[in-house]
C-alpha cells in the first residue's frame, strides 16, 4: 500500500496514523517532493474513476493558470501536465493497496477502508 501525503497536511497525519495504530504497513510517498509522472497520475485518476479537474486543489495559488482552463477531454492533458508541475494543487492523502483500490483518504471513513482488520 502506498499513501501520498504532504507531512503539513492535518488529513494526511491523521491518516497515516490510523494506518500505523491499525498495524497497516505502508509506503509514503512525499508526492511534493516526488511528485508524479503524467503517467502515474493517470493511472491514479483511473483508478479513482476520475479526472484530473475533480482532484485539482482550486483555492491553492497556482490554480489560478486553471481557473479558465476547460474542463474536458480536450484539456485534459493540460490539467495533468499542470498538477504534475505544481503538485500542490493534487488532492491528498491518495491512498492506493496492493490490489489496486484508490481512493482519496480526507476523511475517517475512507482511510478505514485501507485499514488492516
Amino acid at each position: 500500500m502506498e499513501i501520498w501525503i504532504n507531512p503539513a497536511c492535518s488529513k494526511c497525519r491523521a491518516a497515516t496514523a490510523a494506518l500505523d495504530d491499525s498495524g497497516t504497513p505502508y509506503t509514503v510517498r512525499r508526492y511534493l517532493e516526488d511528485p508524479p509522472t503524467a503517467d502515474e497520475l493517470t493511472d491514479v485518476l483511473a483508478r479513482l474513476n476520475l479526472e484530473p479537474w475533480h482532484i485539482a486543489r482550486m483555492n491553492e495559488k497556482p490554480a489560478v493558470a486553471l481557473r479558465d482552463l476547460p474542463r474536458d477531454e480536450a484539456h485534459r492533458a493540460d490539467w495533468i501536465a499542470a498538477l504534475v508541475a505544481d503538485p500542490i494543487l493534487i488532492q491528498r492523502p491518495i491512498i492506493t493497496s496492493d490490489d489496486g483500490t484508490t481512493a482519496i483518504a480526507r476523511d475517517p471513513e475512507t482511510v478505514s477502508r485501507f485499514l488492516r482488520p
